[in-house]
């Protein structure tokens, strides 16, 4: 059971990643920058690595709810609109910059693959109960479609600078289903 400031530690890592990126990034900044002891960090995380693993996945500022509308199209419109509104969010948009400016280093790239594995595995239960619903079949690649998506927002929001149009999900939803998601 982490800490009760795991949360103003996580969203201390987060802002100081955002500012001075990952080579910038110390626990002595976390902890001056959340008011707590560096022994209180070390206790619950060994690494620097392990404590933005830790923000990344367990933290509130990239926290991400899976939706649950009724519907495969409902679900992905939802999640796609709720990815958009995150990557839009200033700060984040700093994380995200500086989690791509250090995705060549040998210690985070296995950080950054725990955090997209823990992010698909939130969003498993979009598709079962589609499966469940008789809307797809059971075969469908999942990570394909969730790759289509949030490929468009991440292109469309971080690589173009563009805040996508009303009606973007239920278009980039409707163009990825209309192809990838046969009835069973």
């Amino acid at each position: 059971m982490p800490p009760r400031s795991a949360e103003a530690i996580f969203a201390a890592t987060l802002r100081l990643l955002g500012e001075h990126g990952y080579e910038g990034l110390t626990v002595e900044g976390v902890a001056r920058e959340a008011g707590v002891n560096k022994t209180t960090i070390y206790r619950w995380w060994p690494s620097k690595a392990a404590l933005l693993s830790a923000a990344l996945t367990d933290g509130e500022v990239l926290a991400l709810d899976t939706p649950d509308t009724g519907s495969l199209r409902g679900d992905l419109v939802m999640l796609v609109e709720r990815v958009i509104e995150l990557l839009s969010d200033p700060g984040v948009q700093t994380v995200v910059a500086a989690i791509a400016g250090g995705g060549r280093d040998d210690e985070l790239g296995p950080l950054f693959a725990t955090f997209f594995a823990d992010r698909f595995a939130r969003e498993q239960a979009i598709f079962d109960r589609a499966v469940e619903r008789g809307e797809v079949a059971g075969d469908l690649d999942r990570l394909l479609v969730i790759d289509l998506l949030s490929g468009a927002v991440w292109t469309r929001v971080l690589l173009r600078r563009q805040v996508p149009e009303p009606g973007f999900a239920e278009r980039a939803v409707e163009v990825v289903l209309s192809g990838s998601c046969p009835r069973p």
